[in-house]
């Protein structure tokens, strides 16, 4: 049976959960691959520390991809001017997934739980998509807004040319606050903005010339956001996106269009230690 045709099968059982807007814990994979039918955009998000949720969001692809679609694989783990070393890699060794992230990889990523995404791309030759915008290139709209980094006509076709919507706005820097425990520097805010709406900006950028055939994108869940993330930019494409967020706690309404709730990561409570002394 085609993916298409199981999907179209399966999709009565995720119809409930989509339309709901956020899901109970446990949707199995096969009923959140249904929710990929006949749609162009597939962003898959992740708590990057959360093994759990990324061994569910590839049982999922992997079940997509075993029944017959053959999408594009964008992945926020690789900076965009790593595609070439992307691309080397595959000629050099074509089914070895280890070697492509010693090659194309950077230090900032637990590797090892993204290295299953990259050896089932291999596998099944998905066309792999650096998505990222580096660390450097980052700092760089940070410090100087998105012309520090993007012409005029770049900042147009990312949809960066203009002043940042006041709801992105708001919504992203309670995520900001939230992050940073209340103690975020006001100072350093349009910086962040404008580097967050650039990484989601390019993100989207990355999936675009694959929507024929189908793209995921693998990201953190912030990225994936229907309200405030890649689907933002999408512009008249988000309608043909589907955004699934794979997470530790139930989201708020809008934020995904499907939510997997995984089993919550045991760390250490960042506000406890970022609060003054004495």
């Amino acid at each position: 049976m085609s993916f298409r045709l199981y999907a179209a099968a399966m999709l009565a059982a995720a119809v409930a959960v989509l339309s709901a807007g956020c899901a109970a814990p446990g949707p199995a994979p096969s009923t959140v691959s249904a929710a990929f039918a006949g749609k162009p955009y597939v962003l898959l998000g992740e708590v990057h520390d959360n093994a759990a949720g990324q061994r569910q969001r590839l049982e999922a692809l992997t079940h997509a991809v075993e029944q017959g679609w053959r999408p594009a694989i964008a992945m926020e783990q690789f900076d965009r001017e790593r595609q070439a070393d992307i691309d080397r890699a595959r000629r050099e060794r074509p089914r070895d997934a280890d070697y492509l992230i010693a090659q194309a990889g950077g230090g900032a990523w637990q590797w090892p739980l993204y290295q299953p995404v990259v050896a089932l791309a291999l596998r099944y030759d998905l066309p792999l998509v650096a998505a990222n915008l580096s660390r450097t290139d980052a700092a760089r709209v940070v410090r100087g807004g998105p012309e520090a980094l993007f012409s005029m006509a770049e900042r147009q076709q990312l949809g960066l040319g203009d002043a940042l919507p006041p709801d992105l706005v708001a919504a992203q820097t309670a995520v900001l606050d939230r992050g940073h425990c209340g103690n975020f520097p006001r100072a350093m805010l349009p910086g962040m903005l404008a580097a967050q709406a650039a990484r989601d900006a390019v993100m989207a950028q990355a999936m675009r010339p694959y929507a024929g055939r189908g793209a995921v994108l693998i990201a953190g869940n912030g990225h994936v956001r229907r309200d405030i993330g890649v689907p933002r930019w999408l512009g008249g494409d988000a309608a043909q996106a589907v955004s699934i967020g794979y997470v530790e706690n139930l989201p708020g309404k809008g934020e995904f269009d499907m939510a997997v709730v995984v089993a919550a990561v045991e760390r250490k409570d960042p506000c406890l230690q970022a609060k003054p002394a004495g």
